[in-house]
């Protein structure tokens, strides 16, 4: 049994990784600062921990005073909600560095709670989020003295000129496929076409794949490897049908404004040009809910008040999730998630023996 992370051996390997993580947060937030934005703090417990089909949430019960009805509530699985709501308001540059908790993930990168930072510009696209990261990637590494990222023997310059790719240009350029081609209704994608288009490919394909579960498949196994190989590589222009609250492209609607940060072949960030027509989410979202009731026999309640918001009006806004805690591996120049948490959640409530 491996020793309790609390055991001072165990702590002091981990200590120099930590020290990394501090230095990494004030950093970040002194470039925030320095861009004018307001640090947010919103709630864990929410109505709804999000619409996403394959994320498994943690419900918990809020139990009302004065004989009042318990409520079934969830830990949120991102802040993003609360804080569209909070440009609502009239918040117009917000970031947060938020706890947030996502079932039935555990791995060397994965943490069933673990750290996200969102940041939100109202009147702004993903260009300009683009160089927030730029920035925010570039002052990490400067605070940890990391010249250059490696995981896995891959290696990453961080202030190398980055790398723009569409999705289109990455399943052409690493698997030969036109991918755009396979989706003639963007909002209907057909595994039919992708099945017949992946047939020259090396992976597996059964007949009850999606359209989803082909692309994601692919992705995994023949592009994300090399995304953000010697320079970070924004992974941008994702079908329609893959970005449930983001905005469609102006200049092509069957793609939305949306993209991810790769640096050596792990997904960072993820981030939208935001969705602010309410009808549109709301009908996304109980699509959403239906298909995740199919496919995984449950589904979240939708936000109304998120949604009623949206009706109020939200100004055209950016905004973006980065994962904190792998940014901070990649500064630290550890492969294991749990060596820069201060603890992680504990997987063993019984007695460990002394070594």
């Amino acid at each position: 049994m491996t020793a309790p992370y609390w055991r001072p051996d165990s702590y002091e390997h981990r200590k120099p990784f930590l020290d990394v993580r501090q230095k990494v947060i004030r950093a970040i937030r002194a470039t925030f600062e320095a861009e004018n934005f307001n640090e947010v703090d919103t709630p864990c417990l929410q109505v709804s921990p999000g619409n996403e089909i394959h994320l498994q949430a943690f419900q918990t019960s809020l139990k009302e005073s004065h004989g009042g009805a318990d409520q079934t509530l969830y830990l949120h699985t991102s802040p993003e909600f609360a804080m569209k709501k909070l440009l609502v308001a009239g918040e117009e540059r917000i970031f947060q560095i938020a706890h947030v908790f996502r079932n039935g993930e555990r791995s060397s990168r994965h943490h069933p709670e673990f750290s996200m930072m969102e940041w939100y510009r109202a009147n702004a696209d993903t260009e300009v989020i683009m160089q927030d990261c730029v920035q925010i990637v570039r002052a990490a590494a400067k605070a940890a003295n990391k010249k250059i990222f490696e995981t896995g023997g891959m290696q990453c310059d961080p202030f190398a000129p980055w790398e723009k790719l569409s999705v289109a240009e990455a399943f052409t350029r690493y698997a030969k496929i036109d991918l755009l081609a396979t989706a003639p209704d963007p909002h209907h994608p057909d595994p039919t076409l992708l099945r017949e288009a992946i047939a020259h490919l090396d992976i597996r394909i059964t007949d009850e794949d999606s359209w989803d579960d082909l692309f994601f498949r692919i992705m995994g196994e023949k592009i994300e490897p090399f995304l953000g190989k010697d320079r970070p590589t924004f992974l941008c222009d994702y079908p329609i049908s893959m970005a449930a609250l983001a905005r469609p492209k102006p200049e092509d609607p069957r793609l939305a404004e949306r993209f991810e940060l790769y640096i050596t072949g792990v997904e960072i960030a993820n981030a939208f040009g935001e969705l602010t027509d309410a009808d549109e989410q709301l009908r996304r979202f109980q699509a959403d809910m239906d298909l995740k009731e199919k496919l995984h026999g449950e589904r979240f309640p939708i936000d109304m008040d998120f949604i009623d918001a949206l009706r109020h009006g939200m100004p055209p806004s950016a905004g973006i999730a980065l994962g904190i805690d792998r940014l901070v591996m990649l500064c630290a120049g550890t492969e294991n998630i749990e060596d820069v948490l201060w603890l992680p959640v504990s997987v063993s409530a019984g007695p460990h023996k002394n070594d």
